[in-house]
């Protein structure tokens, strides 16, 4: 039995079906998304969406939707479904789904009357096209299928209304069409593999409803262009394969095109397999001019994405989730990859130069101390000799860097501390804002700023002491006891749990997660009766099964369901939520702490993620999830950092089973 399979009475149950969402894209940008029965609900839902780089740097929805329609002795069975205002769903295609598997690609199942349709969905690695396969699987009577797009044109972050600038024009193209909406957009070519006769009958669907998007109290409305609609016969046995795409292909290779795509996936049978897939979704390459699509360049860009559907590449991310999306799933190759790009961004914030790499909020402050800590991983994987000859210099020119107070909003004190101003403008992980100002303004000697500090000075000084470079390794540990004799006085309580930030007079006493990497990290302020004083804390206050909360529901403010309009969301996001990221360091802490006799306790703490790969996007993890039970999924449907973790403690599970 497929790991992800869905039978008829959860795909005609639209309460059950329609929450399930369902990823696909390409490595270059674009993707394809929507539920499992193929009904939109979010405005960034759609089968063809690209980046568009000559208009902006987001994503546009070409083509939102592909409606079939089984056509037998004149009657017409629309498997299409859509959400309009009021509740109504039309045309009602799902309750024709027999079954659903997304065991290697998504496959749906579909029965009318005699006739029994398969439909297979593929996203082209690197390229902007999306592939589908309807293989008539049985019919008793000669049989036609109609195809009716649906098109959108327009931004992920927009919606596209009914207007007579829109263009009808249309050219024919190899066994299909091409068209343009608007100005400035690429053309849509959408093709198959067979010969078909394309009818023209252009017409708008007015009032398509995205529920998603009323959710998060924002307009849902939107009007889509259907040009017309093609038409072939199909005969048992039959298939014929359906591409979208920004680009023209010759339509007799189409077939064997599937094929080749469907050999390179991974099939999903299992909770680990599944998120390896989702962690390679999160790769992103930005080809150079004469690049080849097929084959990586040494000249390319790569990046990782925080996440989807909304999220670019964003630095602090990169590092964090660096790691668990290549290290641990044995990929050095594409951690080099992006590393090297993330470091050419890091560099050029370090010198003052405007960034030639398209990564978001490298002047976060905390952002070189992750990059420091991402490379520790990479040097325990790849062995000290090679990590050293990789990044050691970084490691290096980034401890040089804060030394010299040359960071814009990290300045070193006398105390050996590292103090930023986040009271005007969020400088953390907790970025959330309203009416212009942080929602948690941390400010001050931040907990993790520090712990991790600490981490990379002495991280430094073991490295330049294997290097036989005394002088700096002394200066090093030098610096790194008087941080750790100021982070034990600033910090730790007389309630065994460290404040979250001190600015001056301004302590903050809520207990919150940061706290955790002080007890996570390799190199610890901390002595062993502290770090399981702080970690009791967090399994008491912040532990769920889905990660630890950002907030403890004993401190004030506590607001842990992450839903309604996007102000009351923001204050809601971290105020009590839970983050599965979080929950890594957690339980990397627990097994530093208290070693074998933590498995099973962790091993049940994965059941709480591995209920997640059919629940909201399949294999995948969601941003974040409500603090209090049932733990819903919030936000963006996959998310980079918490897959990372979580494959990460899947690393180190294995890593301490095998220890004695």
């Amino acid at each position: 039995m497929s790991y992800l399979r869905f039978e008829k009475a959860v795909m005609t149950n639209l309460e059950e079906s329609i929450r399930r969402e369902l990823l696909r894209t390409n490595r270059s940008g674009a993707y394809s998304c929507s539920t499992i029965v193929d009904c939109n609900t979010r405005k960034y839902h759609g089968l063809l969406v690209v980046p568009v780089p000559e208009l902006d740097d987001e994503n546009h929805v070409l083509l939102s939707s592909l409606d079939a329609t089984v056509v037998q002795h004149g009657a017409e069975f629309n498997l299409g479904l859509h959400k309009y205002q009021g509740n109504n769903y039309s045309p009602k295609g799902h309750k024709y789904i027999r079954e659903f598997d997304c065991d290697k690609v998504p496959t749906t199942l579909y029965r009318v009357g005699g006739v029994l349709l398969k439909k297979e969905v593929v996203f082209q690695a690197y390229e902007d096209r999306l592939l589908i396969r309807y293989t008539l699987e049985d019919a008793h009577s000669a049989t036609l299928l109609r195809f009716r797009p649906f098109l959108a044109f327009r931004s992920v972050r927009q919606f596209t209304h009914e207007n007579s600038t829109a263009s009808r024009e249309y050219h024919e193209v190899d066994n299909g069409i091409k068209t343009c909406m608007y100005a400035g957009y690429p053309d849509l070519y959408m093709q198959f593999s067979k010969k078909n006769e394309f009818i023209f009958q252009p017409d708008w669907y007015r009032g398509v409803e995205y529920p998603k998007e009323q959710e998060r109290g924002y307009a849902s409305n939107e009007d889509l262009y259907v040009p017309g609609y093609f038409e072939m016969p199909i005969r048992k046995g039959e298939s014929i394969v359906f591409s979208a795409s920004t680009s023209a292909i010759k339509s007799s290779t189409l077939k064997s095109l599937f094929e080749k795509e469907v050999g390179l996936r991974t099939p999903r049978d299992n909770f680990y397999h599944c998120l390896v897939t989702a962690a390679h979704q999160f790769h992103n390459r930005d080809r150079r001019s004469g690049s080849s699509p097929e084959h990586l360049d040494d000249s390319d860009d790569r990046y990782l994405l925080a996440g989807y559907p909304w999220f670019k590449a964003r630095a602090r991310d990169t590092f964090i989730a660096l790691p668990g999306l290549t290290l641990a799933i044995d990929e050095q190759d594409y951690f080099e990859h992006v590393m090297k790009t993330a470091e050419k961004g890091l560099r050029e914030f370090m010198d003052n130069k405007p960034l030639s790499v398209k990564i978001y909020e490298m002047e976060q402050p905390d952002v070189p101390l992750w990059a420091v800590w991402a490379i520790q991983q990479y040097v325990k994987q790849a062995g000290k000799e090679q990590g050293y000859k990789m990044y050691g210099k970084l490691v290096n020119d980034i401890i040089k860097y804060i030394v010299a107070g040359k960071h814009p909003n990290l300045r070193l004190d006398e105390n050996g501390l590292l103090y930023a101003n986040g009271r005007d403008k969020a400088v953390t992980w907790m970025n959330s804002t309203a009416n212009g100002r942080p929602v948690v303004p941390r400010s001050g000697y931040i907990v993790e700023f520090n712990a991790l500090w600490y981490n990379a000075l002495k991280f430094g000084a073991i490295m330049a002491a294997d290097k036989g470079d005394t002088k700096t390794a002394e200066s090093l540990e030098k610096r790194a006891e008087l941080c750790k004799e100021s982070f034990v006085a600033t910090f730790l309580n007389e309630y065994g749990y460290l404040l979250d930030y001190v600015d001056g007079n301004i302590m903050d006493w809520s207990v919150r997660p940061n706290m955790i990497f002080a007890v996570a990290l390799d190199y610890s302020p901390l002595n062993q009766d502290q770090k399981k004083s702080v970690l009791d804390v967090c399994t008491r206050e912040l532990l769920t099964p889905k990660g630890l909360r950002s907030l403890s529901p004993k401190s004030g403010g506590y607001n842990p369901i992450y839903v309604g309009p996007q102000t009351q969301r923001d204050y809601a996001y971290h105020q009590g939520t839970a983050w599965p990221w979080l929950g890594g360091f957690y339980m990397e802490a627990c097994l530093k702490l208290y070693k074998r006799t933590r498995l099973s306790f962790i091993e049940r703490q994965m059941v709480g993620y591995e209920e997640e790969m059919d629940y909201h996007a399949l294999g995948t993890i969601s941003e974040l999830y409500d603090g209090n039970p049932p733990f819903h999924g919030r936000g963006a449907m996959a998310f980079a950092m918490n897959v990372a973790e979580i494959l990460r403690t899947l690393k180190l599970l294995e890593k301490y089973s095998y220890q004695k």
